[in-house]
């Protein structure tokens, strides 16, 4: 469903309403007095409060960006115990120190805050270690292709919301480059995050080169100058704020030496293009085209089949057999290759991983528009359509 609404200087905007979040919001604070929407910045967690706060009587919305609701909690014990309803924190990871205080507010009365964080449980570690047992986590991840059902745009420009939402490509493209600068140049500073705007800026480019494949912290450390302890830092940094995903390998009880690295990927397809200069609509032509569909479709699958209960890994061995994602759910063994290939086909590699890793299916992803099997257990699905047959299991 899209909706229209004014933004801050009264120009009407297109709105996506997610529905999804909306009610893992709800269904989180039917089991806890706090709920934390935690994402990259400008993805929509503003958004999605005031959605969610429309639907309630009385909210309570501190900005912690605004000085004004930063001098109101800097005594939270003055400004806090007098309010009813929902209190909603925004960019809580600005005043960590707040955590304590709301941890004694909610064993003392029946308080709920909803509080929204452009940094992961990880790097706010005052969260997850004060708030531990009263708190519950949803990540709000840019638009998603079964939230906005367009692909090729979905694709070239990411989900962030004025880099989709954007009424050219020039306009979405200088809108990602702004915000690359300004996470950089700002954002990480406003958290407290001591690093090198330089070296992150030259770090986060090499990873985008890295992308879809095997991390090497070292090689990184010696391109850069740099200690093998910072560079690691400074990727877990990256990793905590939203903008990388470290997908870790999966180990079986098997005779084959397997890879030991995670792979990297730049989690918005956007802001990846972005970062090797490469303008939306040539990406069918560049070298690294497969590599962003691997990228774009990894995540999708990723954010759409998402709970508690699920775990994500790629495998791989030494002598080159791998299998871009497994994923564990339901006690099943669900392999994912993400090929942009109108007719892929059966590899040794796809052999192996279904005889290794005892796949109960292997899907083949491509950006076409056909469906088919490919073999024994083997499929291949467009995306499209894997999305559609996953919002009917689900």
């Amino acid at each position: 469903m899209v909706e229209k609404y004014e933004d801050n200087v009264g120009k009407e905007t297109l709105m996506i309403e997610r529905k999804h979040y909306l009610s893992e919001l709800q269904k989180t604070f039917e089991i806890h007095p706090i709920c934390a929407v935690l994402g990259p910045r400008q993805c929509g967690k503003t958004t999605l409060a005031k959605t969610y706060a429309k639907t309630l009587q009385t909210v309570h919305f501190f900005d912690l960006e605004n000085p004004q609701d930063l001098a109101l909690l800097e005594s939270p014990s003055i400004t806090l115990p007098a309010l009813n309803g929902l209190i909603v924190i925004d960019e809580i990871q600005f005043r960590p120190d707040l955590f304590p205080y709301l941890r004694f507010l909610v064993d003392n009365s029946d308080k709920k805050f909803l509080i929204l964080g452009s940094a992961s449980q990880d790097l706010i570690r005052q969260s997850s270690e004060t708030l531990a047992g009263r708190v519950g986590y949803v990540e709000l991840p840019p638009f998603q292709l079964w939230e906005i059902n367009n692909m090729p745009i979905n694709w070239m420009r990411g989900g962030f919301p004025k880099s989709f939402l954007a009424d050219s490509d020039d306009k979405s493209e200088r809108w990602r480059i702004d915000y690359i600068r300004t996470f950089l140049e700002r954002d990480m500073a406003r958290m407290g995050i001591d690093i090198s705007v330089t070296n992150m800026r030259r770090l986060w480019n090499m990873l985008a080169h890295y992308h879809g494949q095997l991390s090497n912290v070292s090689e990184l450390a010696r391109s850069m100058d740099m200690s093998h302890k910072a560079v690691k830092r400074y990727i877990d940094i990256l990793e905590g704020c939203f903008m990388i995903r470290q997908l870790r390998p999966w180990f079986e009880n098997i005779s084959k030496r397997q890879t030991k690295s995670p792979k990297i990927y730049i989690r918005d397809s956007g802001i990846f293009h972005s970062l090797l200069g490469i303008a939306s609509k040539n990406i069918h032509l560049h070298p690294k085209c497969g590599a962003s569909w691997e990228g774009y479709a990894l995540e999708t699958i990723i954010h759409h089949m998402d709970n508690k209960r699920t775990e994500y890994y790629f495998w791989r061995t030494e002598k080159g057999a791998e299998l871009d994602l497994l994923v564990l759910q339901n006690g099943q063994r669900l392999g994912y290759e993400f090929k942009y290939s109108e007719h892929p086909k059966m590899t040794k590699s796809m052999h192996s991983a279904m005889e290794d890793l005892k796949l109960d299916r292997l899907t083949i992803i491509t950006p076409g528009t056909r469906s088919y099997p490919l073999g024994e257990k083997v499929f291949v699905e467009s995306l499209e359509n894997t999305i559609r047959a996953q919002e009917k299991m689900y």
